[in-house]
């Protein structure tokens, strides 16, 4: 199948019964495709089978998943299907919109998205993510969409009416497959960065490894690599984000947390400024991990 670099928008209307009437050959047969990744990938993880894993999942991904359970200090791969409930079933959902440019396809299923926890599951959207690598198509990713907000966008997918997907530029592929990051050796101690910016888009790094972003934000993302020993380096910076008036509070952290039972993260690293304070577009900064801090670290 030869794949053209401009974007390719395909609406796929449906029967009443949930029986597509694809737009072309070539189209049923990608959506066939990637419904057989999915249900490969997916069925590899209900059974806990690492080969098939990694067989069915793109490359970058596969290094950011284990990056981020050794970061944990989880063990990899068997932690990959420590799960709270089992990826849905696509079986009985309608492909309703599929957008392929260049190596990434995105493909968007409505139905009854069912997670296993139990209630009666409702019609929302999954959208499910790939990337083309040697001939074929392998999983990426995975983005719920629950439409309980959207009730009007609800009962218009559900007639066949496709405005949403033509004014939604998350359910469109861009072409640009992600970079497969280096393997991070597994973390010595587990850290997290945490950071609190209304009005501002802030990005952390630290040691050189984990890049983070956050905008208009209060939440904390593990951080990659962990800490070390020594000194681990911090830099930030910040910008405005529209309807931010610049006068926002602003607070940088990053904590180290302890697998002693009953020990409470450290604050290894912070940076606060308080409503009105001048806040620097970029700022850098170190922590240490001494003996006397290991040793709350690490049973």
């Amino acid at each position: 199948m030869v794949f053209s670099m401009t974007l390719r928008l395909i609406a796929l209307i449906l029967l009443a019964a949930a029986t597509p009437l694809p737009a072309s050959d070539e189209v049923a047969e990608m959506v066939r495709e990637l419904r057989n990744t999915y249900d490969n990938w997916r069925e590899a993880v209900i059974r806990k089978d690492a080969r098939k894993w990694q067989a069915w999942t793109a490359e970058h991904r596969r290094v950011e998943v284990r990056n981020r359970l050794v970061s944990e200090k989880r063990p990899f791969p068997a932690a990959v299907f420590d799960l709270p409930a089992p990826p849905p079933s696509i079986r009985n959902l309608r492909c309703l919109f599929l957008s392929q440019k260049g190596p990434t396809a995105k493909a968007s299923f409505f139905g009854k998205v069912d997670f296993g926890v139990g209630g009666e599951p409702t019609d929302n959207l999954l959208v499910l993510s790939f990337v083309r690598d040697r001939g074929r198509w392998l999983y990426d990713r995975a983005d719920f969409v629950n439409l309980v907000a959207l009730p009007d966008v609800r009962r218009e997918l559900a007639a066949g009416k496709m405005d949403y997907f033509q004014e939604t530029p998350e359910v469109k592929a861009d072409g640009s497959v992600p970079p497969t990051p280096a393997a991070v050796p597994p973390a010595e101690y587990i850290a997290k960065v945490y950071v609190f910016c209304p009005g501002r888009e802030v990005r952390v790094e630290v040691n050189g490894v984990s890049r983070h972003r956050f905008a208009n934000a209060k939440e904390a993302e593990i951080v990659i690599g962990g800490a070390r020993d020594g000194r681990n380096e911090v830099e930030f910076t910040t910008e405005g984000l529209e309807g931010g008036t610049g006068e926002e509070a602003l607070a940088v952290r990053v904590y180290l947390m302890s697998e002693i039972e009953g020990t409470k993260p450290i604050i290894a690293y912070e940076y606060l400024a308080k409503e009105g304070e001048p806040v620097p577009g970029t700022k850098s900064g170190s922590f240490r991990v001494d003996p006397e801090t290991a040793r709350r670290l690490t049973p």
